[in-house]
């Protein structure tokens, strides 16, 4: 799965040796099958938003600005996805216990759904009603993609559906979400996890890149940089960016912006920390450590991360040859190409190209 080969640490430049892993490996072929097909001009993907409790603005708005029927990139995009809002639960006195939405849904809205984004507000949620539990347990039965946004994991933790998977929730109820549910792998690191298809994400600001994730995979890692592009964000960051950062990228000063810029613009050439060291004017150490307070990674990691990300569009949209690919991602090699492409993603670039194309087509 992805999250689990995003943990393991990349090699240290793109050209090192790495194990290979077959084109049958099982954590690939589970990653390509947690790829939904695309759209049907007759039925649109239903992306509906379940608030057991009650939301966060910041949840409520990405979710709608990336799902919504008024889509950014206008065109067919409009009708890729119907967005709904369930937020069925009252609270004792009877009231609807989300103040940011005004109408109640019956929870018969989540029968007919391809994927269900369970959000709740900062604190932890309160025990979800009973019909709530068994609707989620029944979609989960069907097939339904299922994500939780911060504390939204704890609905999930209460329905069983987490039993034995890893998952994560915003860092400061990651402590309470293990005491109170031992059985849960739970990594306070990751800004969002998939395990067996069900997504947990902090929320907050990964909510943007979890939504970006379930995108890409519905429609390619091109669509989801053009809705980051048109957010005014960076490149979707990948699940195994640490949440807690020590002090954001302005806060570091121009120098890792420019490198950052530098290194985003020449991603075919072989680039080295050393390179990237003189353009940020720092040495290699101090470079290294700014990386890991702004960005929770290291230099070569996120190096290594846009290739992968361009690899990946290039698959999906161009007509050019595994070489060709190679090249212009900066992996110099169809073998290096392979051997990174593999251990990230779980599955190599050739048979990520003929399903990835395969399911665009039959959408």
């Amino acid at each position: 799965m992805l999250e689990r080969v995003m943990s393991v640490p990349p090699s240290r430049s793109v050209t090192s040796e790495c194990t290979t892993v077959p084109d049958g490996d099982e954590r690939g072929e589970r990653w390509l099958h947690a790829i939904p097909g695309g759209h049907s001009a007759s039925r649109p993907h239903v992306v509906t938003m379940l608030v057991p409790h009650r939301a966060p603005a910041i949840d409520l708005g990405i979710t709608t600005a990336l799902f919504g029927s008024s889509h950014p990139l206008g065109g067919n995009a409009k009708g890729w996805y119907e967005p709904r809002l369930c937020a069925p639960v009252l609270d004792h006195a009877g009231q609807v216990s989300n103040p940011v939405v005004e109408t109640a849904n019956d929870l018969n809205m989540l029968t007919d759904v391809h994927t269900i984004i369970v959000a709740a507000g900062p604190e932890v949620p309160p025990d979800p009603a009973p019909a709530v539990l068994q609707a989620l347990q029944a979609a989960r039965i069907r097939g339904v993609r299922i994500s939780a946004l911060g504390t939204g994991t704890f609905v999930l933790a209460a329905a069983g559906l987490l039993t034995g998977l890893r998952a994560t929730a915003h860092w400061s109820v990651c402590e309470e979400l293990r005491r109170r549910y031992p059985k849960i792998v739970v990594d306070d690191q990751a800004l969002y996890v998939e395990d067996a298809g069900i997504f947990t994400c902090a929320g907050a600001a990964a909510t943007l890149d979890l939504c970006l994730e379930l995108i890409r995979r519905d429609h390619g890692a091109a669509v989801a940089n053009a809705l980051a592009r048109w957010m005014i964000a960076p490149p979707q960051r990948l699940g195994d960016h640490r949440q807690f950062v020590s002090a954001p990228v302005g806060e570091s000063g121009e120098s890792l912006v420019r490198v950052l810029e530098w290194a985003s613009s020449r991603l075919a050439e072989q680039i080295t920390l050393a390179d990237m060291a003189e353009v940020a004017g720092l040495s290699p150490r101090t470079l290294s450590r700014r990386f890991h307070a702004a960005l929770g990674t290291s230099p070569l990691q996120w190096l290594l991360a846009q290739r992968i990300r361009l690899a990946q569009e290039l698959l999906e949209s161009s007509q050019e040859t595994a070489e060709q690919i190679a090249r212009l991602a900066g992996f110099g090699s169809v073998g290096n190409l392979r051997q990174h492409f593999t251990r990230v993603l779980g599955v190599s670039p050739q048979r990520y190209r003929r399903v990835r194309r395969s399911r665009d087509t039959n959408g």
